[in-house]
């Protein structure tokens, strides 16, 4: 665990979390991921409760509920930061990428850096929704038994390529964090599938 993380001690913190779930389910209302057509409330509660299992401290877990408010609904930085701080939006923010850089590349070497540069705690934050995401692909591709090469196709080529230089980055920068050892366990899965 690394230095400033801790399991909440508190109820107001518990609240925290309580709250960012409930106000990200309210925004996320309606929307459902690609991969299988189930509520995308699913994948903030995943990444949530993967903070939570590393031991990451209160608001952390409460960015990770809802790290994909700002890019995936009409939420503000300034709804976060006054409804749960400005650590909480801060966090959101480093791992929100860039909507004005068009180029998908570009757009994602942007977001590594800027998470980068956000820290640890937005590094632990970047890893749980890699993780998840990377558990999303893995149905996308129906588990396995996939014929060789499926997951080698089109946007999943470029996600997993994506997933896997975030896994360098964290290994660089987050080499003792559980986290980082559970997205190259999830990848060295894909790479399975194929």
């Amino acid at each position: 665990m690394g230095a400033g993380l801790r399991t909440p001690d508190s109820a107001a913190d518990r609240s925290t979390t309580a709250a960012a779930l409930d106000y990200a389910r309210t925004l996320h209302a309606g929307q459902s991921r690609s991969a299988d057509g189930a509520p995308f409330i699913l994948h903030p509660r995943e990444v949530a409760a993967l903070l939570r299992g590393a031991g990451a401290p209160e608001h952390l877990i409460a960015a990770g509920a809802l790290h994909d408010v700002i890019e995936k609904t009409p939420a503000l930085a300034s709804d976060l930061r006054r409804r749960f701080g400005p650590k909480v939006a801060t966090l959101v923010l480093a791992v929100t990428e860039d909507a004005r850089i068009e180029s998908w590349a570009d757009r994602k070497a942007a977001l590594c850096r800027q998470v980068q540069e956000a820290g640890e705690e937005a590094l632990m934050l970047l890893a749980a929704d890699k993780i998840s995401k990377a558990r999303e692909l893995r149905i996308e591709l129906g588990g396995r038994g996939r014929r060789r090469g499926d997951c080698e196709t089109g946007s999943r080529r470029r996600r997993l390529a994506h997933y896997r230089r975030c896994l360098a980055l964290l290994r660089e920068h987050l080499p003792a964090s559980p986290l980082v050892g559970q997205l190259g366990a999830e990848l060295e899965g894909l790479s399975a599938v194929r």
